[in-house]
C-alpha cells in the first residue's frame, strides 16, 4: 500500500492511500478546506477513489468526506457507533476493506471521541487524534464524547500491532517525521504510562497548556449534521 500526506499547510493530515496494481485509493481524515486540492491530486494520480474515511468525529476542522463521497459516488466510512450523518459504510472490528488486494482494518480506541478508531495497513497504522507521535502524546480528551480513562485503557490496542507499522497521525507540528510504533513505544511518553493516575495528570496539564478549539461551534455541528454551512468564517 502506497501513501501521501496531501495537506501542504497547517497541522492537520491527510492521506492518501492507494494500491499501484488496482489503482483503488482512499482519503482518511481529509479537510474540506482542501478538497479542491484533493480531487484535483486523485485525477492528476489516475486514482479511482473508492472510500472517504474519517478517524473519528472532528472538532477542529470540517471534514471534506461528504463532500468528496458525493462528487465521486464514493463510500464514506466510520466507526459504526459515530453520531456523525452522512456515513455510508459502517465499520467494526470485523470489518476488512480492500483497495485491490490491499486490506485495510479497524479497531476501535475510543477516548479522544467515543468513535476514534485506528485504521491500519500493511504498513501504516494511521491514528487520528488518538495518538500522536514521540512527545506529542495523546490527543486531548476534553472535547464532546471524549473520555480519560477510555482513552488510557484504549492504548492496549496499541500493543497487539506490529512495531514495524509507520504512525501516521492527525495532527503534527511542521517538521515532525513521522515514526515506527516501536520508535513511539520508546519515546512517547504517554505509551511508557502503566497507571491511570499518571495518564490523567498529563492530560490535565497537556489540555490547560492548548486552551479552546477555536473552530469547534462551526466544525463539530457540520460534522455531526453532515451539512456544511453557508458561512464558514475562516475561508
Amino acid at each position: 500500500m502506497q501513501m501521501q500526506q496531501l495537506n501542504e499547510n497547517g497541522w492537520a493530515k491527510t492521506y492518501l492511500i492507494y494500491d499501484e496494481v488496482s489503482a483503488k485509493a482512499a482519503i482518511i481524515d481529509p479537510v474540506y478546506d482542501y478538497v479542491e486540492h484533493y480531487l484535483a491530486t486523485i485525477e492528476a494520480m489516475e486514482l479511482s477513489l473508492e472510500m472517504c474515511i474519517a478517524t473519528h468525529t472532528h472538532a477542529d476542522h470540517i471534514t471534506g468526506c461528504f463532500t468528496i463521497a458525493e462528487s465521486l459516488g464514493c463510500e464514506y466510512v466510520m466507526w459504526h457507533s459515530t453520531p456523525s450523518l452522512g456515513v455510508t459504510k459502517y465499520v467494526s472490528e470485523t470489518s476488512k476493506l480492500h483497495l485491490g488486494n490491499e486490506p485495510i482494518s479497524f479497531y476501535h480506541v475510543p477516548g479522544h471521541t467515543e468513535d476514534s478508531m485506528l485504521v491500519v495497513t500493511t504498513n501504516h497504522v494511521f491514528t487520528g487524534d488518538f495518538l500522536f507521535t514521540g512527545d506529542g502524546g495523546v490527543g486531548r480528551d476534553d472535547l464532546p464524547s471524549g473520555r480519560m480513562k477510555a482513552h488510557f485503557e484504549s492504548l492496549r490496542v496499541m500493543a497487539e500491532l506490529d512495531g514495524e507499522l509507520l504512525v501516521c497521525t492527525g495532527h503534527e507540528a511542521p517538521g515532525v517525521e513521522f515514526q515506527t510504533l516501536t520508535w513511539n513505544r520508546a519515546n512517547n511518553p504517554v505509551l511508557k504510562m502503566t497507571n491511570f493516575s499518571e495518564y490523567e495528570e498529563w492530560q490535565n496539564n497537556t489540555t490547560a497548556q492548548l486552551g479552546y478549539v477555536s473552530k469547534i461551534k462551526v466544525a463539530l455541528p457540520a460534522n455531526l449534521f453532515g451539512e456544511i454551512p453557508d458561512d464558514i468564517p475562516w475561508l
